[in-house]
């Protein structure tokens, strides 16, 4: 029997779900500075030991079309706990692993569990909360999503440095277990399960299409645009998408339900979100990279300096969920995308002396516009939806940020490439007095990088136009009157 929502202690339940995406999101990016040590470690090279990271982003892309199903036909429960166990399992096998063939299937196993943990506490909020509150709630999962991939690059970066990159899963199980143990003492189901049917051939297609659209813009950027297989894989990946999204119009139970881009905030939302998204990872990549290739630091230093912005960004999440609800989404978008281009344009003139304060203000103010968009982005679109096409929208939701993750990466490191290329063929013949290969390759890098910047200071003036469309109040009268009939009805029976 269904519990009543005003018998469920909603505190306890989000703090056990927090915790575990916590987790989950800090072990998707652990590994990204640990790279280069695995490398030396597993004598593999430089795109063999990419698979940790592309092959995790993979299983989560073509797990996310199922999750909408997956969360009809199983309780909130014995989801939360199933990915928790896969995330412990696959830490295990990480930690003990011989070899990198072992590394990397304890990997997959990981990304497995983690795939799920999102859109199902977006769903959970949308059953626990009203339209009028959701931002807030929305502000404590931006807390977990948005602090544990920052401070991931300083705390492995000190791990590798002075422990071994076995503590990046040693020291990170016990957590998963504390985790499970919480759940399986207060987590309790908030929502009814159905016996749905499963569509198979929907998810072959799903899984062919996004899977090849996923590895071929993770890769195109480290094998080049005209690599024929990236662009087999891309046309390909294409062309199953396109054959999924005609088989979910057509079925009477789709795994995806593409009628929420039928409401025109929930689409605006969502192309606001690939760019923001596309923003977001691409500065993660691009930053890093200015740092270690263009001024020497090591990996644990790169780190140290996002962590002031990130424990920023983590902290003002709660605070723009609350500002959310009182003021709704535009006033939160503008103030946000006002600090971002700003911030995206003050790195389009990097040198080789730029100094490290001026980075970390900047990378300061970046990650409170971020604040101000990132979960409010989700809530404005989740809320305009009718209750029925919750978790239809958080799936989509969390399969466009996947989508638009891996797609901003690869532009970013294509721009980079080619234009650090242009950079160290014009040094080459002598325009610039750089005087050996070495400088060379220095002065092109970080020439590159602020030509990149120029091309995602673009995207942000893209979104602040699309912006000025949003409406100033996002939680609609029927919304609000919808889920208010709806607890009644449930707290009558």
């Amino acid at each position: 029997m269904e519990l009543e929502r005003n018998k469920i202690n909603k505190g306890i339940v989000m703090f056990v779900m927090i915790l575990g995406c916590f987790l989950s999101t800090l072990n998707q990016t652990l590994l990204n500075v640990a790279l280069n040590e695995l490398m030396d470690v597993f004598q593999v090279s430089a795109t063999t030991v990419q698979w940790l990271a592309t092959g995790f982003l993979l299983i989560n892309g073509v797990l996310v079309p199922v999750t909408a199903y997956l969360m009809k036909r199983f309780t909130t429960r014995q989801l939360f706990i199933s990915s928790m166990l896969f995330l412990l399992t696959g830490t295990v096998v990480c930690s003990i692993s011989s070899n990198f063939g072992v590394l990397l299937t304890g990997r997959m196993i990981q990304a497995a569990g983690t795939g799920i943990i999102t859109p199902l506490m977006m769903s959970v909020v949308l059953a626990l909360y009203p339209a009028e509150r959701r931002g807030s709630a929305m502000g404590l999962i931006g807390f977990a999503v948005i602090f544990a991939p920052a401070i991931a690059p300083t705390l492995a970066g000190f791990i590798i440095d002075y422990v071994s990159w076995r503590w990046l899963f040693i020291g990170f199980a016990p957590f998963v277990v504390v985790v499970i143990l919480l759940s399986m003492k207060y987590l309790v189901n908030v929502s009814e399960t159905s016996r749905a049917s499963l569509d198979f051939i929907g998810i072959l297609y799903s899984t062919v299409g996004f899977g090849g659209i996923l590895y071929g813009f993770s890769s195109a950027g480290s094998k080049g645009w005209g690599d024929p297989f990236i662009l087999l894989t891309l046309i390909g990946g294409l062309l199953f998408t396109a054959l999924f999204c005609i088989r979910q119009v057509r079925s009477k139970e789709p795994l995806l339900n593409l009628d929420v881009f039928k409401n025109k905030v929930f689409t605006l939302t969502s192309v606001i979100n690939v760019l923001v998204t596309m923003l977001l990872y691409a500065d993660m990549i691009l930053l890093p990279i200015y740092l270690q290739d263009g001024r020497g630091f090591t990996a644990f230093e790169a780190g140290l300096l996002l962590l002031p912005g990130a424990v920023i960004n983590a902290l003002l999440s709660p605070v723009t969920g609350k500002l959310y609800d009182r003021f709704g989404p535009k006033p939160l978008f503008l103030t946000g995308l006002f600090f971002i281009i700003p911030s995206m344009w003050a790195v389009t003139e990097l040198t080789t002396s730029t100094s490290y304060m001026y980075l970390m203000i900047r990378t300061i103010c970046l990650r409170i516009g971020l604040s101000f968009i990132t979960m409010p982005l989700n809530t404005a679109g989740l809320n305009a939806l009718p209750r029925t096409l919750g978790t239809h929208g958080s799936a989509v939701n969390n399969t466009v940020r996947q989508i638009a993750g891996a797609v901003g990466t690869a532009l970013v490191i294509s721009v980079y490439s080619v234009q650090s290329a242009r950079h160290e063929a014009n040094l080459s013949q002598g325009n610039v007095g750089a005087s050996n290969v070495e400088e060379i390759a220095t002065l092109s890098s970080v020439l590159g990088t602020s030509d990149s910047y120029r091309f995602m200071t673009t995207l942000a003036v893209i979104a602040v136009f699309l912006t000025f469309f949003m409406p100033k109040k996002s939680v609609p009268k029927e919304a609000a009157l919808a889920f208010a009939s709806n607890k009644y009805t449930n707290n009558s029976k």
